[in-house]
């Protein structure tokens, strides 16, 4: 089945990263404060803290909108959820949400939230385009963690009190599994292909994984004292574990289901995050109030980064999506979508509308652009030529200038 992301208007910024000359995309990266009640956003090319934003109370968990505009925040303590404008760095909505939130994630496509509200038992349903809540959805007991599928059509919510994980089916809206894993589940992950989830854990001291076709445990892997947050590298041969217990990460091979080394980290990690291109994972070190940098080809820490009070930060706050200096020039001539996305071969680039004398830029993570295309017609024929696996951003730029971008995965 075929699947169509329609793109949507954004907000980017142009920045110089790396030594490539045409390198004109940065990532950023927003830290949760649970003590201060601020939001730390740091520039992932220099690894400084370029504002701290005021939010609610007690937040836990982060997640930005796939379109970079938007970051979503939990006040566990005010039952809401708050929306950061990235343009701005400041609130502009606040949205009630259930008793107690605390993990939350932004599906692929940008147009929904959710939000696990650990006294509730629930899963809140927010429609991104309204901030409002649109459903609500009985899930396990005190749910945790929340993941998406990189398609988008499946949830996972870690319930920490019964040891499960629930399976959300985001069509619905309704829950299509619940699997048994370890105790205390906490943070989990998706694989980029989809096939796996990984879960930390808490008092189990491991991560499960689970098979996302039989909706099983398919390994259980030792890891650090009291692991916590947990992400997947890009190319999905890692999966990084940040073990509060033991001040430590645990670096997880994929093929081999064994932890491959250990990092020794700040106090009291908690929530973890990956750079889109793999090469920086971000560690969030609740007590000693900064955010550790792991170089991941080294699997060595190379800088600590000050932050607020106790940062918290589940989820992955880290944006991957490319941002530019004012509002991008949105036009319902130049929208289109990308399918299928991922694409292993080749992908269609298809408008809505016939177009004349518009450029396409394909451009890596790094902001290196890979192919320029001079274009007129309805639908374009993207082939993977010499691209390797990973994230890339398609560029539309017509006549007039107006420019719309979009996020493609080649597996």
């Amino acid at each position: 089945m075929k699947n169509r992301i329609t793109i949507t208007r954004g907000i980017l910024i142009p920045m110089a990263v790396g030594l490539f000359s045409m390198n004109i995309y940065s990532q950023t990266a927003y830290v949760a404060n649970n003590t201060t009640n601020t939001v730390s956003v740091i520039n992932v090319a220099t690894n400084a803290v370029t504002a701290t934003i005021p939010v609610g109370s007690s937040i836990y968990a982060v997640s930005v909108s796939p379109d970079g505009n938007k970051v979503f925040v939990t006040n566990n303590s005010g039952n809401t959820v708050n929306v950061i404008n990235t343009a701005t760095n400041a609130v502009s909505a606040t949205i009630t949400v259930g008793s107690h939130p605390y993990g939350i994630v932004v599906i692929p496509d940008g147009t929904k939230a959710y939000v696990a509200n650990a006294s509730d038992n629930t899963v809140s349903v927010i429609n991104t385009a309204t901030n409002s809540v649109s459903t609500t959805i009985t899930v396990g007991t005190a749910p945790w963690g929340v993941a998406a599928s990189p398609d988008g059509t499946k949830v996972y919510v870690a319930n920490s009190t019964d040891n499960t994980v629930s399976v959300i089916n985001t069509a619905t809206n309704s829950v299509s599994a619940t699997i048994t894993v370890g105790t205390r589940p906490d943070g989990l992950t998706v694989s980029p292909d989809g096939s796996k989830v990984f879960v930390a854990n808490d008092n189990g001291g491991s991560v499960s994984v689970i098979n996302t076709s039989s909706n099983s445990v398919s390994a259980t892997i030792p890891v650090g004292a009291n692991p916590t947050g947990v992400v997947v590298s890009p190319n999905g041969s890692a999966v990084y574990v940040s073990n509060n217990g033991s001040n430590t990460v645990s670096v997880i091979n994929t093929a081999t289901n064994t932890v491959s080394t250990t990092i020794t980290v700040g106090n009291h990690p908690y929530g973890v995050s990956v750079s889109p291109d793999g090469s920086k994972v971000y560690v969030a070190n609740t007590n000693d109030n900064n955010v550790s940098l792991i170089n991941t080809a080294t699997n060595s820490v190379s800088v600590a980064i000050t932050v607020g009070t106790a940062p918290y930060a589940l989820g992955n706050f880290i944006s991957i999506y490319p941002q530019h200096l004012g509002i991008n020039t949105y036009t319902e001539s130049t929208s289109f979508s990308i399918y299928p996305n991922p694409f292993n071969s080749q992908c269609t680039i298809s408008f809505m509308e016939l177009q004349k004398n518009i450029t396409i830029n394909i451009i890596d993570v790094l902001g290196k652009e890979i192919k320029t295309i001079n274009f007129s017609g309805k639908d374009y024929v993207l082939e993977k030529g010499e691209m390797s696996k990973g994230i890339y951003f398609v560029q539309i730029t017509d006549a007039n200038k107006n420019v719309v971008n979009k996020k493609v995965v080649l597996e």
